[in-house]
């Protein structure tokens, strides 16, 4: 009879306790179980043996399971330490940009079983920069340590035309499940007047990423013009902005018939999706980044290995692969509904 590994759970161990106080053999445990016999004496060695904190010397199943959670928490952080060809790609991952969970998904995805989790990437990855290997600077946003802060400004919000709140925003927008809905953000650096402007499409996690010659609210409209005019109707239903003065003239969408809105002031995690964008994108543009000595190739490529990175929330597909998914059948439809040629 065939049997597939796993940990023995609370329930197991209690089963063991209860059948090896009785007499029973451990083939005969194994067989009430449906586990191998070698796992039944394995878990009764390791876990009855006398200790100067349990000088006993029998088997406790609730000390069995309190030790092999910690066994399990510990020896996580050094799993990959044990597999030099799996640490080398996921460090080779890792420097293409991907974030622990996206390689353990992918890894999962492609193998059919979990290769490794995101939590012993995380534990090796800090474990290494403790030892001054600083693999913590291979994450996207390179953090040596876990949590967030935050500060609070003033807010432009009552000075920007025609506009509507993000509580106006319509339902359908919010689950994702709608092609069509955009973020918008600029990526700002460290030298006055340089900047990068982020469409982000909320259902394919999308972007699209352009150089702009200032902050200024008029070539940040013409740039989304550009952008989105390019983009069947159902493909640009709105688009969400925080309260930046370079979005003031976002009144300009609604002559393509497309909807904008604004998070409320000091809540720019409400266009979340934009901001998780660029925080990817700050591995390789930190703010001290020149874009004068950038080249417009670097962008590109940028942004062509954003697309094409796996993500968990897509089922560990990729945006690119998901937008097309959404744009073929609306190249079809119109294809199929054109006039024929006059030829």
């Amino acid at each position: 009879m065939g049997r597939c590994y796993g940990q023995l759970s609370q329930d197991e161990r209690l089963e063991i306790f209860r059948l090896h106080a009785g007499g029973r053999s451990i083939r005969g445990i194994a067989a009430d179980l449906g586990r191998s016999a070698s796992t039944i004496s394995r878990e009764l060695v390791r876990y009855s043996r006398p200790t100067k904190a349990w000088p006993r010397g029998d088997y406790d199943p609730v000390r069995a399971q309190a030790r092999a959670e910690r066994r399990r928490r510990w020896d996580g952080r050094f799993k990959l330490a044990r597999q030099p060809d799996l640490q080398r790609c996921i460090r080779d991952l890792l420097a293409m940009g991907w974030s622990p969970e996206q390689i353990a998904g992918r890894l999962a995805l492609e193998q059919g079983r979990c290769v490794v989790s995101y939590e012993s990437i995380y534990r090796f990855v800090y474990h290494r920069s403790a030892q001054k290997d600083y693999w913590h600077k291979l994450l996207p946003r390179r953090k040596s340590r876990r949590g967030r802060l935050g500060r609070r400004g003033g807010s432009p919000a009552s000075f920007i035309r025609d506009r509507r709140p993000i509580a106006q925003r319509p339902p359908e927008v919010q689950d994702r499940r709608q092609p069509g809905h955009w973020e918008a953000d600029l990526m700002l650096f460290a030298r006055y007047g340089q900047a990068v402007l982020v469409r982000h499409e909320r259902h394919s996690r999308l972007i699209v990423m352009t150089r702009q010659p200032s902050k200024a609210a008029q070539p940040t409209a013409e740039a989304l013009l550009q952008t989105f005019q390019t983009l069947p109707a159902e493909l640009r239903r709105s688009c969400t902005f925080d309260n930046g003065t370079e979005f003031a003239q976002h009144w300009r969408l609604a002559g393509i018939q497309m909807q904008t809105f604004f998070c409320d002031p000091h809540k720019p995690w409400q266009k979340g999706g934009v901001e998780n964008a660029i925080g990817r994108l700050r591995r390789d543009l930190p703010r001290k980044t020149d874009l004068a000595t950038c080249c417009e190739t670097k962008l590109k490529n940028l942004v062509k290995a954003y697309n094409n990175t796996p993500r968990k929330c897509l089922a560990f597909r990729t945006p690119a692969e998901v937008f097309l998914e959404a744009l073929k059948p609306l190249h079809f439809n119109r294809e199929c509904t054109s006039p024929p040629s006059r030829e």
